[in-house]
C-alpha cells in the first residue's frame, strides 16, 4: 500500500488526526473472502474503504478531498452541500471541514422536525456544521442555499462533481488491483463508480448496483463524469435496489448478518449489504466465468445502521 498517497493536500493536512482516530488509508484493507454461496472456482476480495475513519468512512473522504483543496485555494468562505436527514455525506463533511477549520453549511431536505435531531444531524452539528431545513419541492430546485451562503464553495449531494469524481480515481491505487476481472460497487449518485471506470485497467469490467429504484438517470450522470475518450468497460444492474434507496426486507437483513457470520465483514442496509446481495445472486445466475477474480468495494455507510433498532444486526 501508498500511505503517501494519504497526504495527498499538502497545503492542507500533513496528517488528520479526526476525533483521535488517524484518517490514513494505511487503516484499509483488501480482505479475501469465501462464503457458503460463493463456488471454488470464483475468487473475491473486499476493499475495505470503511476503515479508513469511522465519521468520514468509505468514499466519503476520496469525494471531499479536492473539493476541500479547491475552497481553500479560491479562497471561498466554506462549503456548501446537500443532503437528507440520514446522509453519510453531510455527517462527513461537516468533520472533514471542521478539521479543515473551513465553515460549513448543509441543506437538508425536509422540514426540520421538532424535538431532537438524529444521530447524524446531531454529528454534524456538533461539528459545526450550519443546518438549513428546506421544503422537498424547494430541495429539488435548489432554491436556497447560494443566497444563502455567498461566497461558499457548492458541493452538490452526496459529492457528485468533476472534483469528486477525480478524488475516487486514487481508490484503485491504494493496492495493486489489476489482477481483478471484475470490480463492482454500489451506487447512489454515480461518482464513485465514475472514479472506478476512470481508473480500471481496460481488462477489467466494472458493475455497478444502484440502490435507487428507477435509477437509469445513473447512465448519463456518470457518463458526463467520464474522461474524454473513455472506453472502459462498464454496466449498470437496475433490479438489485430491494425496493429502493434505504427499503430493507427481513430477507436483508438475514443477508447481512449472514454474511457478518461468514466474512466478520460488517455491511450496511443501504448501500453495500445490497451490493454483495446482488453479487451473490450474479453467482448464482452464473454470470462470472470460472477463474474470475472480482473486487467488492466497500463505500462504508454503516453510519446508517444506526437507524435499526438494537439487535437487529447482530454486529
Amino acid at each position: 500500500m501508498n500511505a503517501a498517497i494519504c497526504l495527498h493536500l499538502p497545503d492542507l493536512f500533513t496528517a488528520l488526526s479526526l476525533n483521535r482516530y488517524m484518517l490514513s488509508y494505511d487503516n484499509i484493507t483488501l480482505e479475501s473472502f469465501q462464503t457458503s454461496w460463493l463456488p471454488e472456482h470464483i475468487q473475491a476480495a473486499m476493499l475495505r474503504l470503511d476503515k479508513i475513519h469511522p465519521e468520514v468512512s468509505g468514499n466519503k473522504w476520496f469525494k471531499l478531498k479536492y473539493n476541500i483543496e479547491a475552497a481553500r485555494t479560491n479562497n471561498r468562505n466554506g462549503i456548501l452541500t446537500y443532503g437528507g436527514a440520514y446522509s453519510n455525506h453531510i455527517a462527513a463533511t461537516a468533520l472533514a471541514c471542521k478539521e479543515a477549520a473551513l465553515p460549513c453549511a448543509g441543506i437538508i431536505r425536509g422540514e426540520e422536525h421538532k424535538g431532537q435531531l438524529n444521530h447524524t444531524l446531531q454529528t454534524a452539528a456538533d461539528n459545526g456544521m450550519k443546518l438549513v431545513f428546506i421544503s422537498r419541492e424547494d430541495y429539488r430546485h435548489h432554491k436556497a442555499g447560494n443566497t444563502l451562503y455567498p461566497g461558499y464553495h457548492v458541493v452538490p449531494e452526496g459529492g457528485h462533481n468533476a472534483l469528486g469524481a477525480r478524488g475516487c480515481e486514487e481508490i484503485l491505487s491504494i493496492f495493486p488491483t489489476t489482477n481483478y476481472t471484475h470490480i463492482l460497487c454500489a451506487a447512489g449518485t454515480g461518482t464513485t463508480l465514475a472514479g472506478l471506470i476512470n481508473s480500471a485497467a481496460p481488462h477489467q469490467q466494472v458493475i455497478g448496483i444502484p440502490v435507487l429504484k428507477g435509477a437509469q438517470y445513473l447512465e448519463k450522470e456518470i457518463t458526463d463524469l467520464l474522461h474524454p475518450g473513455n472506453n472502459n468497460r462498464w454496466r449498470l444492474l437496475y433490479e438489485h435496489h430491494g425496493g429502493g434507496y434505504a427499503k430493507k426486507s427481513p430477507a436483508l437483513i438475514d443477508f447481512i448478518n449472514t454474511v457478518y457470520q461468514e466474512t466478520g465483514i460488517p455491511t450496511d442496509f443501504i448501500y453495500t449489504g445490497k451490493l454483495v446481495m446482488a453479487f451473490r445472486d450474479l453467482v448464482q445466475q452464473g454470470c462470472f466465468p470460472a477463474n474470475s477474480n472480482v473486487l467488492l468495494v466497500h463505500t462504508g455507510g454503516l453510519q446508517g445502521n444506526l437507524s435499526l433498532p438494537p439487535g437487529v444486526l447482530s454486529f
